[in-house]
């Protein structure tokens, strides 16, 4: 480990579980100080005690980052964050046609409009400042339809293209952007989603601890984005030069339980 970040205050959003608990462990055994913020206050300080034991700080922000006054309020109270992590998310499985539109409704809320007002909060006073590291949680869904995650795939098409053009446009400010996309991941994702498990969600499964670790190193490095996994990412890839429609099939019997 290296103290690439010793000094640096680190805003990880969705932090109490998986991927975001594992991105703000690594960020700390780098040195850099935290803000946490998810809606579960226990596991956010049982998260930030673990974390105070690399000699960092760790400040804890119960938040609903759907309410915009949530958002404003993190900003207010945390004025000077020079990382942030926009990892919070939330995933809706089932037939779109059948899903209840309370459920998509938040998660486009969290998605999309959290994440964007969230970064719109703190780069332009990173970009002020001349320095700022934001990494962004898309998906290997990301590349491709997704039908049974129709509305979730879309949403993290979205992040991919929004963080990719921030990083040219904020680079020239001292500002990168890291887009991490993980394939499927043992965290508590599917149970949030509502998705029975199916055979290809099982033998591909990574570690959150790998996927972060993957993920930080992409930030430290300054890459625009990164797949994690190797087989994750050859499937990536390939989906480049597969037809839509035929991708979009492919994934649906991927997809069903």
């Amino acid at each position: 480990m290296t103290d690439a970040f010793r000094g640096r205050r680190a805003l990880v959003t969705g932090a109490s579980s998986g991927i975001g608990a594992d991105l703000a462990r690594q960020l700390a055994q780098r040195g850099a100080d935290l803000v946490l913020t998810a809606r579960r206050q226990d596991r956010l300080d049982s998260l930030a005690a673990e974390c105070r034991l690399f000699g960092v700080t760790a400040e804890t922000a119960a938040a609903d980052l759907a309410d915009e006054a949530g958002r404003l309020a993190l900003a207010e109270r945390f004025p000077t964050i020079d990382i942030l992590v926009n990892n919070a998310g939330l995933g809706v499985f089932g037939a779109f046609a059948e899903a209840e539109w309370a459920r998509t409704e938040a998660m486009l809320a969290v998605n999309i409009t959290a994440l964007t007002h969230l970064t719109r909060l703190f780069a332009t006073p990173m970009a002020a400042r001349g320095w700022g590291r934001i990494m962004m949680v898309a998906s290997t869904a990301a590349f491709q339809p997704v039908p049974l995650y129709a509305a979730y795939a879309a949403t993290k098409s979205y992040v991919l293209s929004l963080g990719e053009s921030l990083n040219v446009e904020l680079s020239g400010r001292g500002v990168r952007t890291t887009v991490l996309c993980p394939g499927v991941t043992e965290t508590e994702f599917f149970d949030a989603a509502g998705q029975t498990r199916s055979a290809f969600t099982r033998r591909s499964a990574m570690t959150s601890a790998e996927v972060a670790r993957i993920g930080i190193a992409a930030l430290l490095a300054g890459r625009s984005s990164v797949v994690a996994g190797r087989s994750n990412a050859a499937m990536a890839f390939g989906t480049r030069f597969a037809p839509r429609g035929l991708a979009a099939r492919l994934a649906f019997r991927m997809m069903k339980p």
